[in-house]
Parts: structure tokens; C-alpha cells; sequence
């Protein structure tokens, strides 16, 4: 059976000339993105249609749902975030709650947005050690599943590898006929089996995918972890509590009404390397994570936790110790000092991603630089622990360093009303007290630090602070003018959207 991209290919090949979309007309002189546009083209004769899929399209979604076991699967050439935003719209009618982490994508909160959703939030859980947002257990939810709740929705793994009991939770969905829908965009990798024995490494295998453990909608980033192209997703469906000719409404309204043949044959074509050469992937993966974990085992200012820790062997956090340097410093480094660019930089962490198409070069690159930066971070902690007379065996102690965490914000007003409301704009450090009328998040991940219709607490206001002096990446504050034209113009990143007094 043919698959997309060869079928594309003979097409290239044939002596069918184009007068059609795109405009590039397949001519390689066009642009010098050669490659990509000589697969490149619209809905014809003989290719399907991917809104109504019957034909090539269908066949390779099958395919796709062969590897992951889901009852039909669906290709996303809009990434995982149309995926969200069809999975919750087709899971709730307008006005219905949803039971949900905080730590979850924007897109969610897009989803609530237009749909016009309440959100009842999960107790935000954050790890104890490393500050990053935690786990969730059947038991965590068992206790919110009200009668008000008509969906759930969980983010598993998380962006820093931690993942949730999903059969648990699902179970306990399902006694309430609530569907459990799992943004799983950084999972498309789990439930793969490794053709390794277990010789006693540290990570030994990957923990079972959301469709295994039987969530009924699993959104799933093909492009985040396998060797796929960019905004290529997939979207799962399984059981009987969603709709699934609604689902397919929202997959039609929130993609594109010309999807794109490169994505969909990069799609493909992942599927079926992942099926004939899936565990080769995780044994060179699992390889990979060990051989980082056992050479840096003795680091002493910085660590890389381990399975205890992180479920996800592709997420290597690189962890300060004891306040050394920050996130942001370490990533600095690392992609100034030694090329190496990371996915992100926390407040005491900085991330990498690693698959099974990393290379050995790469691998070594990697922890020879941290072994360099914790000798040189080592060195001077000593001397400076030799200048102060102090006891270092306060450097080795591994203490409680999690940024001081406080209760969600205060729910003023749903989402849609405070967004579309009539705003202020106003330093956001004398915002205390307001109502804000924007998203103010991280990015990466992109999880809200306040959202619309959530008064700004003085905890919120001194985080963002926080963030801003470390030079992260903040999202959602406004440039303003603060100069007139005698002093010359001068813009500050540090206003925000309020509602209206």
C-alpha cells in the first residue's frame, strides 16, 4: 500500500501539469525550498480531501491509529492546538464546566474562551524539589468530579516529563460517564516498547501512552519528540462519550480548509518509521538518557533527576543546586559558550529534549559542557565558602529550593467576559487588586502565571517581577511609552491590560 509521500512523489514525477493551487506550481526554481514544494499541493483528483476523508488521507490515518490503538485517529496539520481546541469543544456544550490542572496550554484556555466554559481548577501541585508543576492521581481528581462537571482534562506528560496515573483518572471518569480528554502533545513517543533487557539502568523502558490507559481524547505532537515536521499533530479518539461526527465539525473549523501535503506526508511517513523501527528509536533514547544520567551522577552543583523524578526520559532538566545560577544563566551558557540550544530555561532549571535521533556527538557535547559548568560552579562555591569560613557541607545539601508557592488567583469573572471588556492599562507592579484582562504567562511553556477575570495579587505581581529580572521570556505585558519627544521616545516592557474599574 502506497503511502502519501510516494504517491506525491509519482505525481511529481508524472507528466501532469499543474493549473492549480499553489502558486508555486511545483517548479523547483520558484524559491529554493525545493524539496518541500515538489510534494507540495491542494486537494486533487485522486489525493482526498483531508475534511472528508475516503481515500489516500483515510488510509494513512489508519495507519496511524493501527500504531497508537485508538479507535480512529485523526492527522492535525494546525499542531496539537486545534487538536485542544476540537477536543474540548466537541467534549462540552457552550456554558458547561470543565474539571482542569492549572498547568495547562494556552490553547485550553483558547478552547474555554470561544466556547464559553467555567473552569473548576485541580489544587495546583508542584514538586517539592524541583518547583515544577507535579503529577495528578485518581485520587486528585475523584474529589472534584461534581455534578457541574461535564469533562476533564489533564496534561500528561508535562512539559518537564512528569506524567499523571491517567487509568486511574480515566476510571474514575468513566464510573461518572465524564470523558477524560489528556493534552499529551509532548507524549507522541510513550508506549513504545524497547527491545533492551533491563540491565539495571535507570530508565528501562517509557511509560504507556494516554491511549493505553484508555483516555477517551488524546491530543499527541508527532513533530515534538518523533521525525515529524512542525505543526504536525495527531488527535485520538476512543469509547462512546464523545461525539465523534461533532469532533469532526470542530476538526473542519479549526484547521485549515487547505491543509497542507508536505505536513500530512512528514505525518505518514513518521508512522511508518515508528513501525518498523519504533523500539530501535527507544532503545537509542533510553541509551542516550542513561549515558547523560551516569556521567553526571556526581555533579555537585548542578543535577539531572532522574527517574524518580522525571517519568519522560527525552526531558533532561538540568537542575542548579542551592542557588549557584539561575535557569536563564545556564541556558545562556550553554547555547553562548558551548552551541548547544535548549527547548527552555526555568526559574532553577534549563531543558533539553532528547529522541532517538539525536547522535552521539551531540549526546557527548552535552554533558561534557554540564560536567565543565558544575567544575567551574564547584570551584567557586569552595572558594567562596574558604572566604566566608562557612561549612560546605551546606553546598552538597540537596534542601527544599522550590519557589514559594500560593493559592491560585482569585476568580473575579470568567475568561470571555474579562477579556472582552473595556481595559486599562497600568504598570502591572501598582496593579494590585485589579482584574486582569489578559493572559500573563512563561513562554515556553506557555502556562498562565495570571488569566483574564483574575484579580493580581501582590504573590503574582512579585513574581512577574521575579521573572523579568532574570530575563525570561514573559508573555502578555504591554510596551509603553514612558518618554516624551524633549527626552526622547522610550518604550518599557512592563503594563497591563486591566478591566475597567
Amino acid at each position: 500500500m502506497p503511502d502519501l509521500y510516494q504517491e506525491l512523489s509519482r505525481l511529481a514525477d508524472s507528466e501532469m501539469y499543474p493549473f492549480h493551487m499553489p502558486g508555486h506550481k511545483r517548479n523547483l526554481e520558484s524559491t529554493p525550498m525545493k524539496g518541500a514544494f515538489r510534494c507540495d499541493i491542494t486537494e486533487i483528483d485522486g489525493f482526498d480531501n483531508l475534511h472528508d476523508e475516503s481515500g489516500i488521507i483515510l488510509e494513512a490515518e489508519n495507519r496511524a491509529n493501527e500504531l497508537y490503538g485508538s479507535d480512529r485517529t485523526y492527522f492535525l496539520v494546525n499542531g496539537s492546538t486545534s487538536g485542544v481546541l476540537a477536543a474540548v469543544s466537541a467534549a462540552l456544550n457552550e456554558g458547561d464546566t470543565i474539571l482542569a490542572a492549572r498547568g495547562c496550554h494556552r490553547s485550553f484556555y483558547n478552547a474555554v474562551y470561544l466556547r464559553h466554559l467555567n473552569i473548576v481548577y485541580l489544587p495546583y501541585k508542584s514538586d517539592p524539589i524541583y518547583g515544577i508543576p507535579d503529577s495528578y492521581t485518581r485520587e486528585d481528581i475523584s474529589t472534584y468530579l461534581t455534578e457541574e462537571v461535564k469533562a476533564v482534562f489533564i496534561t500528561s506528560p508535562t512539559y518537564e516529563g512528569k506524567c499523571s496515573d491517567i487509568k486511574g483518572i480515566a476510571d474514575v471518569c468513566h464510573e461518572k460517564n465524564i470523558p477524560l480528554i489528556v493534552d499529551a502533545a509532548h507524549g507522541a513517543h510513550l508506549g513504545f516498547e524497547s527491545s533492551q533487557v533491563n540491565d539495571n539502568n535507570e530508565y528501562d523502558g517509557l511509560p504507556q501512552s494516554a491511549v493505553q490507559q484508555g483516555a477517551d481524547l488524546v491530543i499527541h505532537s508527532v513533530h515534538k519528540t518523533l521525525p515529524s515536521m512542525t505543526q504536525t499533530a495527531l488527535l485520538h479518539i476512543q469509547g462512546n462519550l464523545i461525539d465523534k461526527s461533532k469532533l469532526k465539525r470542530f476538526l473542519r473549523i479549526y484547521q485549515s480548509s487547505s491543509p497542507s501535503y508536505v505536513l500530512m506526508s512528514s505525518i505518514d511517513l513518521c508512522i511508518k518509521e515508528m513501525q518498523e523501527n519504533g523500539k530501535r528509536y527507544v532503545d537509542r533514547l533510553l541509551d542516550y538518557r542513561n549515558r547523560i544520567q551516569n556521567a553526571t551522577k556526581n555533579c555537585s552543583c548542578l543535577q539531572i533527576p532522574g527517574k524518580s523524578a522525571i517519568d519522560d526520559a527525552s526531558k533532561v532538566m538540568i537542575y542548579v543546586r542551592n542557588g549557584t545560577m539561575t535557569g536563564q544563566a545556564l541556558y545562556d551558557i550553554l547555547r553562548e559558550e558551548y552551541n548547544l540550544q535548549l527547548e527552555m530555561a526555568g526559574d532553577k532549571y534549563a531543558l533539553a529534549i532528547i529522541s532517538g535521533w539525536d547522535t552521539d556527538e551531540g549526546i557527548d557535547r552535552l554533558i561534557s559542557a554540564v560536567l565543565e559548568i558544575d567544575a567551574s560552579l564547584a570551584h567557586e562555591s569552595d572558594n567562596n565558602f574558604s572566604d566566608n569560613n562557612m561549612n560546605t557541607d551546606a553546598v552538597e545539601s540537596n534542601v527544599d529550593i522550590s519557589r514559594q508557592e500560593y493559592a491560585l488567583p482569585e476568580v473575579s469573572m470568567c475568561i470571555g467576559e474579562a477579556w472582552d471588556s473595556e481595559t486599562d492599562t497600568v504598570d502591572f507592579q501598582s496593579a494590585e487588586g485589579r482584574i486582569s484582562a489578559e493572559f500573563i504567562n512563561l513562554y515556553p511553556p506557555g502556562i498562565p502565571l495570571i488569566a483574564p477575570g483574575e484579580v493580581l495579587s501582590k504573590e503574582i505581581i512579585q513574581e512577574i517581577r521575579h521573572y523579568l529580572d532574570q530575563r525570561m521570556n514573559v508573555q502578555g505585558l504591554v510596551d509603553m511609552c514612558t518618554g516624551d519627544s524633549a527626552q526622547g521616545m522610550e518604550y518599557r516592557k512592563g503594563f497591563i491590560c486591566v478591566r475597567q474599574k
